[in-house]
């Protein structure tokens, strides 16, 4: 794949995650002005993480990272991949099938397991409801997280990425029928939302299920076996496994902390949605487009161009996200203001969400060089090291989040997840520093690196102005929403425009992209 090609289909999953995340806000635009940071809110949002925890564990964060190369190689080798890819098929879906039902039946268990502070008030047994409801997703989740790690593989992103899509706009018919027909009644709305979870994953399996059928791998039920390619991706798998589980338990920590604070576990999950907008676009993006090339490139023996793939994508990741990280710091009253403060979500709400704005605003660009390094241990089929970081970053992780709750309250749970992140990205440099140079920043990436950091400065200082001379704006209903918009635009304007005269990128570099 040459380097406009990667940036063409790094483009098509941002776009579609962009689209993704945008239907994302809506939806929790929606349940802020319903369900505020009530029992209920704080209840489906838990139960809603279940499955999602798991599902890292399982797919994207394990199962795929060891499938995605082996799956490519044998398309470089052209080896039997539809055989491979229907063996691997069949065996997570029997593996998961198994899981679900634990997982409903153990359902007490795994949200005090999630929150403990929640045992003994209505918000846990309104968690146990709902997450028995919407466990099930994990299981066509993660079937299509291994579907559309057959198309990454095949070049085929759209599909894939705008899968999510659905998720979002099923969460968003939920809460218009349960306000139609349950009147906004908190309990009902809950409801409806837990059902539209498994729903939802059905939708996105049979979506991405129809697009690898037109590539040509129609993955079928059957009866799981055994096979030596099996045995080795289990092998490969079993170490990455591990490293997800280790992340998933700093997601679990810093759930825990929150939990012990009324109203926290809302707060951070509505901050979390704000971060993720960029990291989803750019870092998310990124990692699914570049393992695929990456394992291809080594299955060719095409080192320089292994190390020139990484070059651009953390070129093009640092381009995008510094800018929206200096955003987060500098305006989140602002955002978190206009996007959530109704309803039910008061100015508290308001005050409290855009202090962890903030703060994971400053891990923003960790959190997505994550996702530019990880692929070079998973394209050589090494899950081991990535493994031992996590644990590591584990234990930074706990001491930070417990240690600090005492002194600092709620927050302490994002200031460990953003320091925690800059020190992954340590660990992982240091380990690729003897990968034949496949790591080393190319003369290139450092001479725009600083040029990207002052332009986003300068932005940053932009919008600061702008932000205290529109601020009365921002407290009218009939403004606010323009003078959002507003300020988001000239800050994208300013940076873009900095950035071209500063040399950080080219403009007709992002533009023959998009044609393409």
């Amino acid at each position: 794949m040459k380097p406009i090609r990667l940036m063409a289909a790094f483009l098509t999953v941002g776009i579609w995650t962009f689209l993704s995340r945008i239907m994302g806000f809506v939806r929790d635009i929606m349940i802020a002005a319903y369900l505020g940071t009530g029992p209920v809110a704080e209840a489906f949002l838990v139960a809603f993480s279940l499955p999602n925890l798991f599902r890292r564990f399982f797919a994207e964060g394990a199962f795929n990272m060891a499938f995605v190369p082996m799956f490519s190689k044998k398309l470089e080798a052209d080896e039997d991949a539809q055989r491979f890819a229907q063996d691997a098929f069949i065996g997570l879906a029997g593996i998961l099938t198994v899981f679900t039902v634990l997982g409903v039946i153990a359902m007490p268990a795994l949200v005090a397991m999630m929150a403990s502070g929640y045992i003994g008030t209505e918000r846990f047994d309104l968690a146990v409801y709902y997450g028995r409801i919407a466990f099930p997703y994990i299981l066509f989740i993660s079937l299509s997280a291994l579907l559309s790690g057959v198309l990454n593989a095949t070049g085929r992103f759209a599909a894939a990425a705008a899968a999510p899509v659905l998720l979002n706009i099923i969460f968003v018919a939920a809460l218009l029928i349960a306000a139609v027909f349950g009147g906004f009644d908190a309990r009902q709305t809950g409801s409806a939302l837990a059902y539209a979870v498994p729903i939802a994953g059905i939708a996105q399996m049979l979506l991405v299920w129809v697009a690898a059928k037109r590539a040509g791998f129609a993955l079928l039920p059957g009866w799981p076996k055994m096979t030596p390619d099996l045995k080795r991706l289990a092998l490969i798998a079993a170490p990455a496994a591990l490293a997800g589980g280790v992340v998933q338990i700093n997601l679990l920590v810093g759930r825990q902390v929150a939990s012990f604070f009324e109203g926290a576990v809302a707060w951070l999950n509505y901050a979390d949605r704000l971060y993720q907008l960029p990291l989803g676009v750019v870092g998310i993006a990124i990692g699914v487009v570049l393992l695929p090339d990456l394992s291809r490139r080594l299955r060719a023996g095409d080192a320089a161009g292994g190390q020139d793939a990484f070059n651009r994508a953390c070129e093009l990741s640092l381009a995008l996200t510094i800018p929206a990280s200096v955003a987060l710091m500098v305006i989140p009253l602002p955002l978190v203001s206009v996007l959530y403060e109704r309803g039910a979500f008061t100015t508290d709400d308001t005050a409290a969400t855009a202090i962890a704005v903030a703060i994971y605003g400053l891990g923003l660009p960790a959190f997505v060089m994550q996702k530019t390094l990880q692929p070079l241990f998973f394209a050589r089929e090494d899950t081991k090291r990535p493994f031992y970081y996590a644990l590591i970053a584990m234990a930074l992780n706990a001491g930070l989040a417990i240690g600090l709750s005492p002194l600092i309250g709620f927050t302490a749970a994002a200031v460990g997840t953003t320091l925690t992140g800059w020190a992954t990205v340590g660990l992982l440099l240091w380990g690729a520093r003897n990968m034949d140079g496949a790591a080393s920043f190319d003369a290139r990436f450092k001479r725009r690196l600083w040029r990207i950091v002052v332009a986003a400065i300068l932005m940053g200082l932009i919008l600061m102005i702008l932000a205290t001379i529109m601020k009365p704006f921002f407290g009218v209903a009939t403004l606010r929403y323009g003078a959002l918009a507003l300020l988001v635009l000239i800050g994208i304007g300013s940076y873009f425009g900095l950035g071209h005269v500063l040399g950080a990128f080219r403009l007709g570099e992002f533009k023959r992209a998009l044609r393409r």
